[in-house]
């Protein structure tokens, strides 16, 4: 099983979208070109191609969730630009032999994958201008402010205190700065930016938000979501009432390319 199963239609109503600052700095990148194909990997329900539908020519979707894919075919339907659905992981995606992306984009999932091996498969499968952008911005487990410290005991009073990954897995974090990882590749010219990014969350959304996530799907709390809810919303309403639901975070770009 996915660790995604079942949060897609979440995903897609609830999670953050994609700065208007990341977006300019990627259109940047690509500005002036003719022929403009934007590669998503791990693309989730599609906020990242969407977001740059304007910008680009050609789209290529790459998740390996069949409920993601099929949100992201729902939010790309009807956009001026050819885009292609491909259900396959990001380290199994072949294009044809002559394919050359011009910008490569990887949101909250480059931490899912073989950094490794997704980088050198990228190498036969873009422009020698190529652009590889790896984005994400943490979450509300990470966020570190009094609703979101409560809301996440609350969490592990239910699940256990190591973060989960989806049934029966608990979560990895790399240990190494996505500069690094990128500066040992073929697109090892790098920039990194950082965008601060403050979110106004209501308690239905935050509901929503964690339903999407692997670390507190519905079912993980099995016959317990419905106390688990209970409890989060009035957690999370007691603190919207003692001064809001805001959340800072920092949205990270790190921008790769041939040297």
């Amino acid at each position: 099983m996915s660790q995604f199963e079942t949060t897609a239609p979440f995903y897609a109503a609830y999670r953050p979208g994609i700065p208007k600052e990341a977006v300019e700095l990627l259109a940047r990148r690509v500005a002036g070109q003719e022929h403009r194909l934007l590669l998503d990997l791990g693309s989730g329900t599609g906020q990242v191609p969407l977001a740059l539908a304007g910008e680009v020519t050609d789209i290529d979707v790459v998740e390996q969730d069949a409920g993601m894919l099929a949100e992201a075919d729902k939010a790309l339907a009807g956009l001026p630009v050819t885009v292609r659905l491909h259900r396959t992981p990001a380290e199994q995606f072949t294009p044809p032999a002559s394919y050359r992306a011009d910008l490569v984009t990887v949101c909250r999932a480059f931490h899912w994958m073989d950094h490794g091996l997704v980088l050198s498969r990228l190498e036969g499968m873009t422009a020698p201008n190529a652009t590889v952008a790896v984005m994400g911005d943490g979450s509300l487990w990470t966020a570190r402010t009094a609703w979101t410290d409560a809301l996440r005991a609350l969490i592990q009073e239910y699940l256990g205190k190591e973060r989960r990954a989806g049934a029966g897995k608990t979560y990895a974090a790399h240990n190494r700065p996505y500069r690094e990882i990128l500066a040992e590749s073929a697109f090892g010219q790098v920039q990194e930016h950082t965008i601060a990014v403050e979110r106004e969350w209501t308690t239905d959304m935050v509901i929503g938000y964690l339903y999407s996530t692997s670390f507190a799907a519905r079912p993980l709390f099995g016959e317990r979501v419905d106390d688990f809810e209970r409890r989060a919303r009035a957690l999370l309403d007691e603190h919207t009432a003692a001064g809001g639901l805001t959340e800072h975070a920092s949205f990270q770009v790190v921008l790769g390319q041939r040297g």
